[in-house]
């Protein structure tokens, strides 16, 4: 799944001990706020609970290190092998995905429970595994340790939905302090001459859709140095962008018709103006910010109508070893994107928001999947999706990485997802 070559300083178990307890700790922090009626409710097929979340990040610890490694060890609960198996056909059966909101038991208690037994148990095997144990033990550690961040992330969209849907549309975190600029920055074009270039992870943990790392030919190209906003995305929508199917892949104009979209998710037009729900609560559409939620159709579309395109993936890897690996991740607590900030270069491919890319996620030449119900983590689902690059507000600011493919289906809208600009050069 992953680069199995550790220096001395990941081979520390006390290293390994600290971001095991940190990384359960973030996660049960994301759900401390929410009521246990919050933490139960599925508002669509596609999110999932946020008990469901807390309970199958520690199926993952339990079934695939603890079963296999901890000498003697009892499953804390053996339904839960059933009900908390997200996808893996190779572990067994599992409760169906749209009906995971149906599981008024075990109650959230339980489920915390069940997370401080395994965590207590992984601390001893972290701490005690003989040595030959102990390097089986840790690449599968680090594996279901960005898997819990990517349910971290998870966490947040999903339980956005949910309040979103609730006509008391709740608040789940204040907003900080700290505001938009009014007016957007410029939108400069950063032009790359192109080439051979190499695409791919290379060092330290990534996941198996990252590699492997290989020779690519980009054209000449441009990248827009900032997101589109949503200012720019308003004047899409002003000049009937939803009622023009020359602008709309086929299935994205079928998701315009069949689903009345007329504005990106989570918009609500309030007489002349628009609102936007966050994880903060409804409040007007700020046109510098950038625009979230919107689908590859819509992203697809709206760049046809600027007389652009979206970026390929190895433009944008490409383009990225550039830029900082820092932005507006969830470590800044604003849990949405923000404005621009002045400057030279390209601005925002950190955070903010996950920027669709024109490429379908599809494996590199030479991947090759892990045997076992461990290859099922990606390579199932090199089909019907797109890629996306960059992390967004809700993204564990130590789980990015510049080679990080993300991926969802075209009509997804729920993702932190928004769009940035490429043209040939």
């Amino acid at each position: 799944m992953q680069n199995h070559q550790f220096g001395e300083q990941r081979q520390d178990r006390a290293f390994w001990v600290n971001r095991f307890l940190e990384t359960r700790s973030a996660t049960e922090g994301l759900a401390s706020g929410l009521t246990p009626e919050d933490q139960t409710i599925q508002s669509m097929p596609d999110c999932s609970p946020t008990k469901w979340h807390l309970a199958h990040t520690t199926w993952f610890f339990e079934t695939f290190l603890l079963e296999p490694f901890a000498i003697d060890y009892r499953a804390f609960a053996p339904e839960f092998r059933y009900l908390f198996n997200s996808y893996y056909e190779a572990v067994g059966p599992r409760h169906p995905r749209p009906q995971r909101g149906m599981l008024s038991r075990p109650a959230v208690s339980e489920v915390l429970a069940y997370r401080t037994a395994v965590t207590t148990q992984m601390r001893t095997l972290i701490e005690r595994a003989e040595e030959n144990r102990w390097q089986q033990v840790l690449p599968i550690l680090e594996l279901g340790l960005n898997h819990e961040q990517q349910h971290q992330e998870l966490i947040l969209m999903d339980i956005k939905y949910t309040f979103s849907v609730n006509p008391l549309e709740p608040i789940y975190r204040a907003r900080p302090s700290a505001v938009a600029a009014k007016e957007p920055i410029s939108l400069d074009w950063i032009e790359f001459p192109g080439g051979l270039v190499e695409i791919g992870a290379t060092d330290g943990f990534f996941f198996d859709n990252e590699g492997p790392r290989h020779k690519q030919w980009l054209e000449p190209y441009r990248l827009a140095s900032r997101l589109v906003t949503c200012g720019e995305y308003l004047a899409f929508m002003r000049d009937d962008g939803y009622r023009r199917p020359e602008l709309w892949l086929s299935d994205g104009w079928q998701n315009v018709l069949a689903q009345n979209w007329r504005a990106p998710l989570y918009w609500r037009e309030d007489g002349t103006t628009w609102s936007v729900f966050t994880l903060a609560g409804r409040r007007p559409v700020e046109p510098s910010e950038p625009v979230v939620h919107a689908s590859y159709y819509e992203a697809d579309a709206f760049t046809r109508w600027a007389g652009h395109r979206l970026p390929r993936e190895g433009e944008w890897e490409h383009a990225a070893q550039s830029v900082p690996l820092a932005g507006n991740l969830l470590d800044t607590e604003r849990l949405h994107p923000t404005a621009a900030p002045a400057g030279p270069g390209l601005r925002q491919m950190i955070g903010d928001v996950w920027e669709w890319t024109q490429s379908a996620h599809s494996p590199y030449p030479g991947y090759r999947a892990a045997e076992g119900a461990i290859g099922e983590y990606n390579g199932k689902f090199m089909s019907g999706q797109m890629v996306l690059r960059g992390g967004a507000a809700v993204t564990p600011a130590g789980h990015i990485r510049r080679s990080y493919r993300n991926f969802f289906p075209p009509s997804a809208r729920w993702a932190f997802s928004g769009i940035r600009l490429a043209e040939d050069a």
